[in-house]
């Protein structure tokens, strides 16, 4: 079974998160951020990985301490629940419609984490939650999972389907990035011999 379990603890955050790969995306995400805790949902359902998230974070300053560093705690659960990467199909790639918003993603589970980010908030909130904290999260995700992500916005004009519409592709091609290729379940998929 692919998972793990990590812990950080900071004097900001003291966050728990429990992966498994190989689930049906059953979440449990408790941050004291609302619309975070509605994106981690939409990301453990669509990418069917089983995720348990809790955070007590400073929420007295802002939201931005508690999305970054599950960012970082989700990316690193997600690098040991991988392991060596045996068999994995390494790639994914969504174009994901929500509503008035298209939204592209394409990733490597490369262990060469980076970023590139072309989305568009036109809004400052969503509610409360500030916009900006989107692409945090994703840096944060992607550097401790040693991914390379491309995430475009293709079309939008709503705030909340766009950002939505980003998780949601970048849940499905971490879908197809994690598949055990029947094919190849015993190679590691680099020319490398090593990701």
């Amino acid at each position: 079974m692919r998972s793990a379990t990590v812990t950080r603890n900071t004097a900001e955050t003291r966050i728990t998160v429990e992966v498994t790969l190989d689930g049906t995306g059953q979440y449990d995400n408790q941050t004291g951020v609302g619309f975070f805790d509605h994106m981690l949902d939409q990301l453990a359902r669509h990418s069917l990985i089983d995720m348990k998230v809790r955070c007590d974070g400073d929420l007295h300053i802002d939201d931005h301490h508690t999305v970054e560093d599950v960012g970082i705690a989700l990316g690193q659960a997600l690098t040991q629940a991988m392991g060596d990467k045996r068999g994995i199909v390494r790639y994914g790639a969504c174009l994901l419609p929500m509503d008035d918003a298209l939204v592209r993603a394409a990733l490597d589970l490369s262990a060469r984490p980076f970023l590139v980010w072309n989305v568009d908030l036109p809004t400052a909130k969503i509610g409360t939650f500030d916009t900006e904290l989107v692409r945090e999260f994703f840096q944060a995700f992607s550097t401790h999972g040693g991914i390379t992500l491309h995430v475009d916005m293709l079309h939008g004009l709503n705030s909340h389907h766009i950002a939505e519409a980003a998780f949601k592709a970048v849940a499905r091609s971490l879908r197809d990035a994690l598949e055990v290729d029947s094919r190849k379940a015993d190679a590691i998929p680099s020319t490398k011999g090593a990701l």
